[in-house]
This record gives structure tokens, C-alpha cells and sequence, in this order.
């Protein structure tokens, strides 16, 4: 058993230094000299982009193109990432239905119909080119379809387990999914919404427990370049948003007595109150929003930050130092995966208990 652990512990120090030095290389300029940017690396890393950079083969970065899908002044374009030929600083200009695009830090512009090249002002912003409206296959909506399959994967065939089973005991995966959503019924939905009125509320708590908790295990594979679906600020918005909407629309006469016109209290406090408790109302799906996206990114931040050691002190020395920290890092990682799909989860069924919650006499 001790042999086993240490072969898996091995094989994760290699791992993720084998991953992290295929980071570092897509990301330094083969130019001898150049300076080694940890932030500009990092940055990178966690923000969203149109290709998957998986490994460097004799120099040269192999990637995974996804789909470019813009709507234009000429309509709609669509062609592959793999025309930039890995370009970010939008020297590579792609030609395609009647008009020139370039991509500058991940973010694609179309340059005007004079425009040859790039023109920048003092701050690098491009004052020759605009954004079309971007629909684009990126690789945080790639992987945030994988997830959608695998979820389905996973619970058609615990369906599947338990149509066929004769007793009711469930097998295979569904034994492992059983007692999750048990967890999330016993531990989520009925302490904080009620005996009576939690099942209607368990599709969707279920749905977001599994989705984030899954998305954020995709997030700590290093092969997949770091697909930061749940430190992106736009998918935290999102499922925030899907909440705070079915609190308001759930809320029921003595939750909306208490936000405008707050039972018990003198007159004077309940006109001081009210605007504080509206406020309230929309702290708490940016508080479920900015929670989520701040402990995902901060987890990749320290993980890059810690490995980057190895680059910023150009020494052999510090790896051993660098790697064990990481991989300590990563395995609290792993459980915070599982925490903040619980927290979200838990937090969204205690707002939907606060709406539907009965006044008391």
C-alpha cells in the first residue's frame, strides 16, 4: 500500500512538472535573453481563449483549434483559430469575408478597411480596429459542453441502474451518485428549505451542486490548459443570477414584508431598513458570485505562482521546493472543488428558504 502511494504521489510531482513546463514554453519567446513574466504567464493561464495549447513537439506548440464565430459589418464569419497560427499579438492578419481580423491577448478585433496592420496608442490599446460581436467556441464553453455530456453520461446510466435493478440497490455508478444526492436532499435541501416544500427546488440544486463541482475538477487538469470554466466571472454571474431569480420569484407574502416593510419594529426603523434590505437582496447573489469566481482563480493563481519559481530563480535547486508546495496546494485544491459546490449549493437553498419562509405567530 505504501508502494501505491508513492507511485501515485510520483506520478503527480511528474505530472503536473511536466504540464506546468509546457505552460511556461507556449508562453516564453524562443528569442535568447527574454525575460521570463510569471504575471503575464499566470494571466493567461486563468483568463478563457480560442485553442487548446496541450503540448510543444520540436519547438513547435501542438493545440487543439476551436471554432471562430463572429457576426461582421459583412455578416456572419466563421473560420479556425489555427488560422492566427498561435499569434496573440496580432501581427497574424486573417482574411475571411471581406474582411481582416487579428488577435491581440485573446480577444479578436477586425481592422479597418485601410488597415494593413496594428496600430496602438500609448496604453496598447488598437485604435485601428473594433470587436464584432463574438460567438465564438471558446475553451471555457467547450469544456462547459463536455461537462453537460458527462453529467448526462453519468446520470442516464444511474437510471439506467436503477430501471434495471430488481431490489432497488443501486450498482456500479450509481452507487456512487446515490450518496451524493441523498447528501444533497438530507444536508441541503430539507434543513434549509423545509420538510415540505424542498423537492421542487432539488432539480435545481442538484443541477448546479453537480455542475460546479465537476467543472471544477476539469479545472485541475494541467493537459487541459487550465479550462477555468468556474473562475470565470461570467459563468459565476450566471448561475448567481439563475438563483437570485428563483428567490424573487419564489418569495412569498412575509419575505416581501420583511424586505419593505420590516414586522415589529417603530415606523422610523422600518423606513431605514428597507433600503438596506433591498440592497440585501441583490448582495447576496454577488456575494454567491464573486465567491466562487475569487477561490477557484485564487487556487490556479498559486499553484502557477508557485511553479513560475522555478523560472523566476532559473534554478534546478528550488524545483523540488516548488513542486512539493504545489502538489500540497493541488490536493487542497481537490477538496475545495468539492466546498465551493457545496457552499454555493447550500447558500442558494438558504435564500430559497428565506422566500418561502411562513410567518411565525
Amino acid at each position: 500500500m505504501i508502494l501505491n502511494t508513492f507511485k501515485n504521489v510520483l506520478f503527480s510531482v511528474l505530472f503536473l512538472a511536466v504540464s506546468f513546463a509546457g505552460y511556461a514554453s507556449e508562453d516564453s519567446d524562443p528569442q535568447e535573453g527574454e525575460e521570463f513574466n510569471p504575471k503575464e504567464m499566470i494571466l493567461h493561464h486563468v483568463k478563457d481563449a480560442h485553442e487548446f495549447h496541450l503540448w510543444d513537439w520540436k519547438g513547435k506548440p501542438v493545440s487543439l483549434s476551436l471554432p471562430i464565430i463572429l457576426w461582421t459589418d459583412n455578416g456572419l464569419t466563421s473560420f479556425s483559430s489555427s488560422n492566427f497560427h498561435h499569434d496573440d499579438e496580432g501581427k497574424t492578419i486573417v482574411e475571411k469575408n471581406g474582411g481582416k481580423f487579428v488577435k491581440l491577448h485573446e480577444k479578436i478585433y477586425q481592422l479597418d478597411s485601410n488597415a494593413t496592420t496594428v496600430a496602438f496608442d500609448e496604453e496598447h490599446h488598437p485604435t485601428n480596429a473594433h470587436k464584432p460581436l463574438n460567438f465564438s467556441i471558446t475553451r471555457n464553453v467547450f469544456m462547459m459542453w463536455v461537462s453537460v455530456a458527462v453529467l448526462l453520461l453519468i446520470f442516464l446510466t444511474t437510471a439506467r441502474s436503477y430501471k434495471k435493478s430488481k431490489d432497488g440497490v443501486p450498482t456500479g455508478i450509481a452507487g456512487f451518485v446515490e450518496p451524493l444526492v441523498v447528501f444533497v436532499r438530507d444536508e441541503i435541501g430539507k434543513p434549509m428549505i423545509g420538510e415540505h416544500k424542498y423537492k421542487k427546488y432539488m432539480p435545481y440544486l442538484l443541477t448546479i451542486f453537480f455542475f460546479i463541482w465537476i467543472n471544477n475538477i476539469f479545472g485541475l487538469i494541467p493537459i487541459l490548459n487550465g479550462a477555468n470554466l468556474s473562475g470565470n466571472i461570467a459563468f459565476t454571474c450566471t448561475l448567481a443570477v439563475f438563483t437570485f431569480i428563483i428567490t424573487t420569484l419564489s418569495g412569498n407574502k412575509n419575505y416581501w414584508k420583511h424586505i419593505f416593510w420590516m414586522p415589529g419594529v417603530p415606523v422610523p426603523m422600518k423606513i431605514f431598513l428597507m433600503p438596506i434590505e433591498i440592497i440585501g437582496m441583490f448582495v447576496k447573489p454577488i456575494s454567491l458570485m464573486i465567491r466562487l469566481f475569487a477561490n477557484i482563480t485564487a487556487g490556479h493563481v498559486i499553484i502557477l505562482a508557485l511553479m513560475s519559481l522555478i523560472f523566476v530563480f532559473k534554478s534546478v535547486a528550488i524545483a523540488p521546493v516548488s513542486v512539493a508546495f504545489s502538489l500540497f496546494i493541488t490536493v487542497i485544491e481537490i477538496i475545495v472543488t468539492a466546498i465551493q459546490a457545496y457552499i454555493f449549493t447550500i447558500l442558494s437553498a438558504l435564500y430559497f428558504g428565506m422566500a418561502t419562509e411562513e410567518e411565525h405567530h
